[in-house]
């Protein structure tokens, strides 16, 4: 750590204006310059002394003349393409009589080209995209230097000379931030050194430029990861994994509920421990990971993670629901399920719309009590019938009305509010529908109170115990038997919430990491969704009051298979909440997956970072180039050579005003 604080002192200490000019990176004079481009005319001899100027480097143009002796501004500069010089015909002409003649087709004899000629042939045009302007601001003595992102004024091209940035000069460039900042505290981290093009031989012989994130940049924000498979968004997010967790173990923690406010910062670092959670689609995160190394983040953090599985394994806490004593998660996963399919009809929407949350007078109110109990006595009689497996000695309690129980049978009434088997409550509810139309209590209770004593939707959960539509009825539908693909997601042992049990690690600032190789994609979508709007909500409630919350950073592997697609409009969806309302909550979404194009509008719209690897088509670029600056870089985002370029991306964050060209570091176990 001290000596990435000698490195932000060193950065800080810069003075751009004038370590900037560097004759040794003496590139070129523009000959043409408005406020979003400029034309540079360049020489052979200049870019080799320079080390090159690949795709995308950055350039200082520093003005010369009279008019601002103290060179007090400078235009950064991107190299984008070549630009054509109002010479370069006669150039062409020259070149081809030149090749012409240098044929041998006679005695061997071939002519030379002369100095003059060779010096013409030198010099050729670059076009150069304008990022910004360094200028000096503030009383003598005290001037300061700031950033603005375009351009305040320009002179005639000709009074500018340009370098190219390297070395400190370069640092200060890619470590720029928003404001006043350039390389914001001692909690910044180390991502990775600035890399321009996928050959190499002359950056070889130069001095690796590091850059930095600041924790602002990610916690509670949102960050993209995009990039074909194996192009090193793996790597990626474990970097932001470990410096996060590093970030986080630095943290004073306050749990103090009296604390209120939403500002979990003092100055870069939070002020509580960060809780992370990763939903890892392939299980590379939560187990040991051969092809990674052993860089598997519970190898590295044990001590803080806590593991989930879908699955009953040694290591891991099951992610399984109690159906009868859970009742209203069950019940949304059973909702959320059938939604998910897409099935429906009149009786099945009858039952998926009923209330089992507990009326908030049922202590006080009798009538809404015995109404309640009754519904979810039924309710659990389904899921009996559809073979939830039961806990031990579970039995059922209502109130059934002596009439109905001698009614339903003669020979010994059922007394359900003395407590009863669930064999014994579907008998009851069984006969009480067979024998509907023909109980006289029941006619009774609808002359007198004007209302059929069963409501609608007691009705509706009867006719999916009983699978029929009609009281006394000899026809059947499916009913139950609808249930019986969720009985997967059932324990009968659970004694506590699994969804309660994550908020209460990811309180304390732990990483819990959901392994959802081993299920489904019904089950990955139904355990992540549940997951993210159980932590949604606590994360609002908590914002309501007025309570200070820790940050809460989702990690997303293979994000396509879980979020909304691209022309999705539903923004009540859970990921899209999250994206457009995560801020104020601290809640920070981190994603990566392979194209642009699979992601939500949504959550691509109120994305803050973002990372971009090798895309390998024209399609995908088109939706990138909507976003940033992103499109400077269109035709190097297409290419790919090899391995070697595993981990090249080209790198937005929140602070920082520009894309940058960076190799990020290998996501190392002792680092």
């Amino acid at each position: 750590m001290a000596l990435i604080e000698d490195k932000i002192d060193q950065i800080l200490s810069i003075d751009i204006l004038k370590k900037g000019i560097n004759e040794n990176f003496l590139v070129g004079k523009p000959y043409y310059l408005d406020y979003s481009k400029a034309q540079i005319l360049i020489s052979d001899a200049w870019k080799h002394r320079a080390g090159g100027i690949p795709h995308g480097s950055f350039l200082l143009a520093f003005y010369t003349g009279d008019s601002d002796p103290d060179r007090k501004e400078a235009l950064l500069l991107r190299a984008i393409a070549p630009s054509k010089l109002p010479t370069d015909n006669d150039v062409v002409s020259s070149m081809i009589e030149y090749y012409k003649d240098n044929v041998d087709i006679t005695n061997g004899q071939q002519s030379k080209l002369d100095t003059f000629t060779r010096y013409e042939f030198s010099f050729s045009g670059l076009e150069c995209r304008i990022l910004g302007t360094f200028y000096k601001i503030g009383e003598e003595g005290k001037e300061r230097i700031e950033f603005g992102a375009d351009v305040e004024n320009f002179y005639s091209a000709n009074n500018y000379v340009v370098y190219k940035a390297s070395g400190d000069v370069l640092r200060y460039i890619v470590n720029l931030r928003s404001k006043d900042d350039i390389v914001g505290s001692q909690y910044d981290f180390p991502i990775g050194k600035v890399r321009y093009s996928s050959s190499r031989r002359f950056q070889y012989d130069q001095e690796d430029v590091e850059v930095y994130i600041n924790p602002k940049d990610f916690l509670g924000k949102r960050t993209a990861l995009f990039g074909m498979t194996r192009t090193g968004k793996s790597n990626t997010l474990k970097k932001i994994i470990g410096a996060t967790q590093e970030i986080s173990s630095k943290a004073k923690n306050t749990q103090d509920d009296s604390d209120s406010g939403t500002d979990n910062f003092e100055g870069s670092a939070p002020r509580q421990k960060v809780g992370q959670i990763i939903f890892d689609i392939n299980g590379e995160y939560a187990n040991a990971n051969q092809q990674d190394e052993g860089t598997a983040i519970y190898e590295l953090y044990k001590e803080q993670v806590t593991r989930y599985s879908v699955l009953e394994k040694e290591g891991f806490n099951v992610m399984k629901v109690n159906f009868y004593t859970e009742v209203l998660s069950g019940f949304s996963l059973i909702q959320r399920h059938f939604k998910e399919i897409g099935e429906s009809s009149d009786y099945l929407n009858g039952f998926l719309s009923i209330n089992l949350e507990k009326p908030e007078d049922y202590d006080q109110d009798m009538s809404v009590k015995v109404r309640y109990d009754r519904k979810v006595a039924a309710y659990q009689c389904c899921l009996f019938q559809a073979g939830f497996s039961l806990p031990s000695n579970f039995k059922v309690s209502f109130s059934g009305q002596a009439d109905i129980n001698k009614a339903v049978r003669e020979s010994s009434p059922i007394d359900p509010s003395k407590g009863i088997s669930l064999d014994d409550a579907v008998i009851w509810f069984s006969q009480l529908w067979d024998k509907y139309d023909e109980i006289d209590y029941l006619k009774k209770y609808k002359t007198e109170k004007g209302k059929e004593w069963a409501d609608e939707e007691l009705k509706s959960i009867i006719i999916f115990l009983t699978r029929k539509k009609q009281a006394g009825s000899s026809s059947f539908v499916s009913g139950y038997h609808k249930l019986k693909p969720l009985i997967k997601l059932h324990t009968s042992v659970a004694d506590k919430p699994f969804e309660d049990k994550v908020i209460e690690s990811l309180r304390k600032g732990e990483i819990v990491i959901v392994d959802l190789s081993q299920g489904d994609p019904e089950i990955q979508n139904l355990y992540s969704e549940r997951i993210c709007r159980k932590i949604f909500e606590d994360s609002m409630n908590k914002f309501i009051e007025s309570k200070l919350t820790n940050f809460i950073q989702f990690y997303f592997e293979e994000a396509h298979n879980l979020f909304p697609k691209k022309d999705e409009k539903d923004l009540s969806q859970i990921y899209n909440r999250i994206a457009k309302e995560g801020a104020k909550l601290n809640l920070g979404l981190i994603y990566a997956t392979q194209e642009v194009s699979s992601i939500s509008a949504n959550i691509l719209k109120n994305t803050q970072n973002w990372f971009i690897a090798h895309l390998n088509n024209e399609e995908e670029i088109r939706e990138l180039r909507k976003y940033y600056d992103f499109s400077d870089f269109a035709d190097s985002l297409v290419r790919f050579s090899s391995d070697s370029d595993k981990g090249f991306v080209r790198v937005k964050t929140y602070t920082n005003p520009f894309v940058v060209p960076v190799q990020i570091d290998r996501f190392l176990a002792d680092k």
